[in-house]
């Protein structure tokens, strides 16, 4: 496990931004929730940088890296890729970025990514952008759009929903308690969620 960390350490140079304040927002959300539809709009109005882990995960894994082998083997090996890892990856995009707003989407996924997250970076997120959508609604979205994606079926779905409430809810409950989530009623049409997310981004403007 080690090596992995020791070879992100490697690709990672110096940290975010630090004659500056770095903004960052966690985005979290249900599958199906309209959060990729939602961070794409906050994009190109406010002018954040939007970061996915996960993206971020299967780029490195892809651009064939010594980290990226590394990484592709625990996840064969079904090892959970370690949270200082994705953080380290979080980081670099973040450096090279040469932005200082980001918009972090489906991280942290627990509570151990929370705490990596912060000890790594030194970072504290301005809010959790949560949004806040039924079950229902939310299958009835993932099961509408199915763009070939092999796990928008019902029960893969439902398996989804478990895991998020499970790891993903006690992070949003850790940030409440500090008066840091913005949750948004996701179960109205996009445009209307944005009017929302509107609202709450311009207190970070302001």
């Amino acid at each position: 496990m080690g090596s992995v960390v020791d070879a992100v350490n490697k690709e990672v140079t110096g940290s975010v931004q630090t004659n500056k304040k770095v903004i960052v927002i966690f985005v979290l959300g249900g599958p199906g929730s309209g959060k990729g539809t939602q961070c794409a709009m906050i994009v190109e109005h406010f002018g954040y940088t939007h970061l996915s882990a996960g993206d971020l995960l299967r780029a490195e894994i892809k651009s064939g890296s010594e980290n990226g082998t590394m990484i592709q083997n625990m996840i064969k090996e079904g090892k959970i890729v370690p949270s200082e890892v994705t953080v380290k990856l979080l980081q670099r995009a973040m450096d090279e970025s040469g932005n200082d707003k980001f918009l972090i989407d489906g991280f942290p996924r627990n509570e151990e990514n929370r705490a990596a997250f912060e000890a790594v970076t030194g970072i504290v997120p301005e809010f959790v952008l949560f949004f806040d959508c039924t079950e229902e609604e939310m299958e009835r979205r993932l099961l509408t759009r199915n763009q070939g994606r092999e796990d928008d079926n019902i029960e893969t779905i439902r398996k989804r929903f478990n895991v998020y409430i499970e790891s993903s809810l006690p992070v949003i409950e850790y940030y409440n308690s500090k008066g840091k989530v913005r949750k948004i009623n996701a179960a109205q049409p996009a445009n209307e969620v944005f009017e929302a997310v509107k609202v709450v981004l311009n207190e970070v403007s302001a």
